[in-house]
């Protein structure tokens, strides 16, 4: 999968991915951007709260459970830019029991963004234009 972050003016980005989808990401005014969609962080934490609800609605699918109306809510705690923590809070309104409710909370933590957050993913900055030998 590729994702292709394009300028349109100042901090504000069109990012694009496979399969034809795009968002718009910018900073808030008060770090001088615009405004005009999600800063990065807010993006990953987004990702982490859509990936967890995803993972979690799987699981329970399989195991014939029903969630009913599932939210997922991610709070996010920055030491200045950067995110430091991340809390994810589920609530259902299906007829789930406590055990059950525990265990979708186990599942929480598998889902691919926990997991690639918390675990050794490596990130390497490439030259692009760099032939390879």
């Amino acid at each position: 999968m590729r994702v292709v972050a394009t300028r349109r003016s100042g901090y504000a980005h069109d990012v694009e991915m496979d399969g034809g989808h795009t968002l718009v990401s910018d900073e808030p005014e008060s770090a001088g951007g615009t405004d005009r969609g999600p800063s990065p962080t807010r993006l990953l934490a987004a990702s982490l709260a859509a990936c967890t609800a995803v993972t979690v609605e799987m699981y329970a699918d399989r195991k014939g459970w029903d969630v009913g109306d599932l939210e997922v809510a991610v709070e996010t705690t920055y030491d200045g830019p950067v995110p430091t923590r991340f809390e994810v809070a589920l609530r259902s309104t299906g007829e789930l029991d406590s055990e059950q409710m525990a265990k979708l909370r186990v599942i929480a933590s598998k889902c691919p963004v926990h997991k690639a957050l918390t675990g050794d993913t490596t990130v390497t900055v490439v030259d692009p234009d760099a032939s390879e030998t």
